[in-house]
């Protein structure tokens, strides 16, 4: 789900609309169990029986009123585009590292900064926002021990999010994205020594074992399903009954690296084999022992679907423009868009069907015009913290010799590599367009080399 800011070459236009219809459906569908009051959500109870519930549900929204009936179908199964975004944030780490070796420690240090440096800035920024529009309407805030939560996550965490569910739902996913983002070093290794196919079947069986456990044995039901067990959801929040789908993300990167695979796949082939694995995911969600299978193949098969859509609009240079355009925002749009839900159905639909149906388009872009209000925030919010926290070890710092500002390198900056003076930079590039790490080519004259930032120190007139 979060995503590498780097030029992308046309072909992949593709996957930034992937994210865009992504995060746009789980905000509808989102809005829509808030309407609502959740009036559907898939019940092991047959497919009979559910199709029953769901004509029910349906009914809330007049066949011809602002919003059509058809449209609403959709939006009830928008939960199913989260395993979509598992499934494409394995796909697109192994895209970021083109085939070369991972630095761990790099990896960890940019995607930590990736991850939370937007989460904290919609946390710090939206709970000042929410309190005041509490004030002015007379309406609910959230409790001071779900503000704590927000604003010190990931120091106060629980693995299921429930701390920060009750701030907004999708909050509830960060500790998802973080815990695969901590956990890709380790399974790219064993990309690397297994091959993408032998890592991808076991982390499936892993998953699928997983789940039967989850079910039978833990008394658990999927995360998306209202239904009365021991222990509800929890044990469906845990990465593991997510694992081969992000596995199997990381496989069909590899491939795609190596020119293979399903991203070569005619959109024939690719939307014949997406639509029977959904069609049978489809059925398998609608009954306890489909809950093993499930979300495995609603991914993959949506996966293929939304694959084969987004490369035809791609195709359109102004639509795969647009499409790169606004992906860099998806993250941000995720994060801000059950905040804007909530207030919007709080204060201006209240449980109307037509202002409801109007609201919907409006939803969406003053969550876009936020996310992208965000993404320019958080680098400011970064430096600041950052900052911050430099000034504070060099109080703190005893020894003279350590009491050192760095600074961003720049090209005929004076630096020490490996505590050898003499150095001179002569090129930056930002790694990933991420603005804290950065490759430099450094020269003594007689060796030019290319390393990381963190390898130099300036050199003697940049002490403080």
């Amino acid at each position: 789900m979060i995503n590498q800011r780097i030029d992308r070459s046309q072909h992949l236009a593709w996957l930034e609309g992937v994210r865009i219809l992504a995060v746009v459906m789980l905000l509808l569908y989102y809005a829509q169990m808030g309407f609502t009051g959740s009036a559907y959500t898939p019940q092991p109870t047959g497919l009979d029986s559910n199709l029953r519930h769901l004509a029910t549900a349906m009914s809330t929204f007049p066949k011809q009123g602002a919003l059509p009936y058809f449209l609403s179908l959709p939006s009830w199964f928008g939960f199913q585009f989260i395993d979509v975004f598992v499934l494409i944030s394995g796909f697109s780490l192994m895209l970021s590292l083109k085939g070369k070796p991972l630095n761990v420690g790099i990896f960890l240090k940019r995607r930590l900064i990736q991850i939370l440096f937007p989460f904290w800035a919609v946390a710090w920024l939206s709970f000042p926002v929410m309190w005041a529009i509490a004030i002015a309407t007379k309406t609910a805030f959230p409790n001071p021990w779900d503000v704590f939560a927000g604003i010190s996550f990931p120091l106060l965490y629980d693995y299921n999010g429930e701390m920060l569910m009750a701030t907004s739902r999708s909050w509830g996913f960060v500790w998802l994205i973080l815990s695969f983002s901590v956990l890709f070093p380790f399974l790219w290794q064993l990309l690397q020594r297994w091959g993408a196919a032998n890592l991808a079947v076991v982390c499936v069986l892993l998953t699928i074992a997983y789940r039967a456990i989850a079910i039978y044995i833990l008394g658990g039901h999927p995360t998306y399903v209202i239904w009365d067990t021991q222990v509800g959801g929890q044990p469906f929040a845990l990465f593991l009954s997510k694992l081969g789908t992000f596995a199997i993300g990381m496989a069909v990167g590899d491939l795609s690296i190596k020119d293979e695979g399903p991203v070569y796949w005619s959109s024939p082939r690719a939307l014949t084999i997406g639509a029977l694995v959904y069609v049978v995911g489809f059925i398998c969600q609608f009954y306890t022992w489909g809950w093993i299978f499930a979300d495995l193949l609603l991914s993959v098969g949506l996966g293929l679907g939304c694959m084969v859509m987004c490369r035809i609009l791609a195709g359109q240079r102004q639509i795969a423009a647009f499409f790169v355009a606004l992906g860099g925002y998806t993250y941000t749009f995720f994060l801000l868009h059950g905040l804007v839900v909530d207030r919007s159905l709080q204060l201006v639909v209240q449980g109307d069907a037509t202002r409801y149906a109007v609201m919907l388009p409006i939803m969406i872009g003053i969550t876009l015009v936020l996310a992208i209000l965000i993404v320019y925030i958080s680098p400011l919010i970064q430096r600041i913290v950052l900052g911050l926290l430099r000034d504070l070890d060099y109080v703190l710092t005893k020894s003279p010799a350590l009491q050192r500002r760095f600074k961003e390198p720049q090209v005929g900056d004076e630096v020490c590599y490996r505590s050898e003076a003499g150095w001179i930079v002569l090129k930056v590039e930002k790694l990933l367009d991420e603005q804290e790490f950065f490759l430099c080519q450094v020269s003594d004259g007689q060796r030019s080399l290319w390393v990381n930032e963190t390898d130099l120190e300036p050199a003697g007139k940049y002490l403080r």
